[in-house]
C-alpha cells in the first residue's frame, strides 16, 4: 500500500488534522486512553512561490490538551525533526519553555471558586536521526518520586511537582525494525524510512497485511495524503526549504570551523610569540650572566695584578 511519508511536516500535519487519528496516535504512544484531544498546530510559516501557486511550508510543533479517563488534563507537545541539525536541542528547549510560560496552558477547576491550575506537560519527539548511545526505537522517559531518606517509592502525585517536571517519549525513526515486537511498533512502522520507494522519499510502500485492523484509519489517512495534489506539491517545496536549511547549516558549520581554526592559529601564533619572548629573555639573561662573569674575571685578574705588584715592590723590584 502506497502512503505519503509522514516524516514530512506537511504530511504529519495532514495526518493529525484528523482528530480521531490524532487521538489514536497519541493514546498509543503515551500508553494511556485519551478521552478527548484538542490539537493546536504551532505553525512557523514560510512561503515559497512556484508558478502558478504559492505554497506554505510548516515548521510543525504540535500542542494538544488531552483529557484522561480520570477527568485529569495534560498538555502534550509533539515535535518531528527530519534530520539532525546542531540547533535542534535549543529549538526544542525554547519551544518547551514557551509551553511552560503559555498562560493558556491551564485548566479551570469546577466549583464555587473557579481556580486555574497549570497543565502538566508531556513531550513526544520523533527524530529522523539516531541518538549517539541508545538504540531502542521507542524510549519512555518517566519520572518517579522517592523518599530522599529511605529510598522508598512514593505513590502519591503532587500538583507542584507534576506542573514543573515532565515525562517524555523519544522515537528514533531510523531504529524502527521490520521485526515489530509490539502493536506500537507496528503503528509507528508508517514512519519507517526503509519502506521508501521513490528517490524523492515522498512515498512509502507499507505491507498493510501486517498492519493491525485497529490502526487502519492511520493508513487510510496517509493514503489520502498521497492522493492530495496540494500535499505532494508542498512536499516538493518542503524538500527545497529543507535543502536550503541544510545548506545554511553547512555554511554555519563551515564558518564555525573556520573561526575555530582561526582561533587555534591565533593561539599558536600567540604561543610562538610567547616562546620567542621567553627565548629572547633567556638569551638576554645568559648574555647578562656572561657579561657579569667576564666582569668578575676581569676584577679577579686586576686583583691578582695588584697583588703581584705589591709583592714585587716588597722585594725591592720596581716593575
Amino acid at each position: 500500500m502506497l502512503i505519503a511519508n509522514p516524516i514530512y511536516d506537511v504530511v504529519f500535519k495532514y495526518l493529525l488534522e484528523d482528530k480521531e487519528v490524532a487521538t489514536l496516535l497519541v493514546s498509543e504512544i503515551l500508553g494511556e486512553h485519551v478521552v478527548d484531544l484538542e490539537f493546536k498546530p504551532q505553525e512557523f510559516v514560510a512561503s515559497a512561490y512556484r508558478d502558478p501557486y504559492t505554497f506554505t511550508i510548516y515548521r510543525m510543533d504540535f500542542a494538544a490538551k488531552i483529557r484522561q479517563p480520570n477527568q485529569q488534563f495534560k498538555q502534550v507537545i509533539i515535535e518531528i525533526q527530519k534530520a539532525k541539525l546542531h540547533t535542534d536541542i535549543m529549538r526544542f528547549r525554547n519551544y518547551l519553555g514557551m509551553q511552560y510560560a503559555n498562560k493558556e496552558n491551564v485548566v479551570e477547576q469546577a466549583g464555587e471558586q473557579k481556580m486555574k491550575h497549570a497543565l502538566p506537560i508531556q513531550s513526544i519527539y520523533f527524530l529522523g536521526h539516531r541518538l549517539d548511545q541508545i538504540k531502542a526505537p521507542i524510549i519512555q522517559v518517566k519520572r518517579a518520586y522517592w523518599d530522599g531518606a529511605t529510598g522508598e517509592l512514593i505513590q502519591e502525585k503532587e500538583e507542584f511537582i507534576e506542573s514543573l517536571t515532565h515525562d517524555s517519549v523519544v522515537i528514533q525513526i531510523p531504529q524502527l525494525r521490520k521485526e515489530m515486537r509490539t502493536d506500537l511498533e507496528k503503528l509507528l512502522s508508517v514512519f519507517d524510512q526503509s519502506y521508501v520507494v521513490t528517490k524523492d522519499h515522498h512515498i512509502l510502500d507499507i505491507d498493510d497485511a501486517q498492519f493491525p485492523e485497529k490502526y487502519r484509519k492511520v493508513l487510510r489517512r496517509l493514503v489520502q495524503a498521497h492522493a492530495e495534489p496540494e500535499v505532494r506539491q508542498n512536499m516538493e517545496v518542503e524538500d527545497e526549504y529543507f535543502e536550503e536549511l541544510q545548506e545554511q547549516e553547512r555554511r554555519v558549520q563551515e564558518a564555525e570551523e573556520q573561526a575555530f581554526l582561526a582561533e587555534q592559529k591565533a593561539k599558536q601564533a600567540e604561543q610562538k610569540a610567547k616562546q620567542a619572548e621567553q627565548k629572547a629573555e633567556q638569551e638576554k639573561r645568559l648574555a647578562e650572566q656572561k657579561v657579569e662573569q667576564a666582569e668578575q674575571k676581569a676584577e679577579q685578574e686586576k686583583q691578582r695584578a695588584e697583588q703581584l705588584m705589591e709583592l714585587l715592590k716588597k722585594h725591592g723590584i720596581d716593575p
